[in-house]
């Protein structure tokens, strides 16, 4: 499934959350979100990498070039303390989204 098909801000938090278990690179980062959603979401370079972007100019984001595991050159990106803030208030959302979704499936 592509992040892109769910709820608007899915692909910010899901982003923010995997960056908060640490540093990574972009391709990185999409095989961390696909591992801890259990393969249910695959993200693709055409939506990361403007979602990466963005949220940097935001300054929810820093980045710095590296060495990949490969030896390629890579740019890393961790949470800045703006982007800790940040998915604290996404996580609220979501929970607020997701609630009222549950609830609405199990109107009678």
């Amino acid at each position: 499934m592509a992040v892109e098909d769910l709820v608007p801000g899915t692909l910010d938090l899901l982003i923010l959350q995997t960056l908060s278990l640490g540093p990574q690179h972009g391709l990185g980062i999409s095989r961390r979100i696909e591992r801890i959603t259990g393969g249910t979401f695959r993200v693709m370079p055409g939506s990361l990498f403007p979602a990466l972007h963005r949220m940097q100019e935001q300054g929810w984001l820093a980045a710095e070039w590296g060495e990949s595991e490969t030896n390629r050159k890579a740019k890393y990106y961790r949470l800045t303390k703006s982007g800790h803030r940040r998915l604290g208030l996404e996580k609220v959302r979501w929970d607020k989204v997701a609630l009222a979704i549950r609830n609405a499936l199990e109107a009678r």
